[in-house]
């Protein structure tokens, strides 16, 4: 009788506690795992955004820079009030315009408008900021400094894009 007492196979209330233990720590590393995925790709996808305007950024100071000289005014015309930051927010759908540039708002939101283009003017206040500093590095060089800012999960995030524009004209 004793025999068929010990025969009798199952868990012990210590082997079904340590086998939820390790369940539980595996589902909660899979979870901690796939929540840090989700806000890597999140922050990488603003930073390739990012990337982006401050290129556009660049590109709107060398546009002017063209336009000047095909005006058949200075080179710099309308750059060198940047030192201390502006912004920028080109349009091309009027032959004669102003310069783009105006001094830099620390509050000024990029917005987005339904085509996807960004600007200050209209469309939905996004997160990005870009503000663009021209320092003089001689009579024939600009240097260009372009930063894009946002705020994401908490942190403030940045991306700058530098470049020098020359007088070859």
């Amino acid at each position: 009788m004793l025999k068929c007492l010990n025969d009798k196979r199952g868990f012990t209330l210590i082997e079904v506690t340590v086998a939820m233990f390790l369940v539980t720590v595996g589902v909660l590393g899979v979870f901690t795992v796939i929540q840090r995925t989700i806000s890597f790709i999140s922050i990488s996808s603003s930073k390739l955004v990012a990337s982006y305007l401050a290129q556009e950024g660049i590109e709107t100071i060398r546009n002017i820079r063209d336009s000047n000289w095909l005006e058949d005014v200075a080179w710099d015309n309308g750059l060198t009030i940047c030192s201390s930051g502006c912004e920028a927010d080109y349009k091309t759908n009027t032959l004669q315009e102003e310069t783009p540039l105006r001094p830099y708002g620390a509050g000024v939101y990029l917005n987005i408008d339904s085509d996807g283009f960004y600007s200050y003017s209209s469309g939905t206040i996004t997160s990005l900021k870009r503000k663009i500093i021209i320092i003089s590095n001689g009579p024939d060089i600009l240097k260009i400094s372009v930063e894009v800012f946002w705020e994401e999960r908490g942190r403030t995030h940045s991306v700058t894009a530098q470049e020098n524009l020359y007088n070859w004209y």
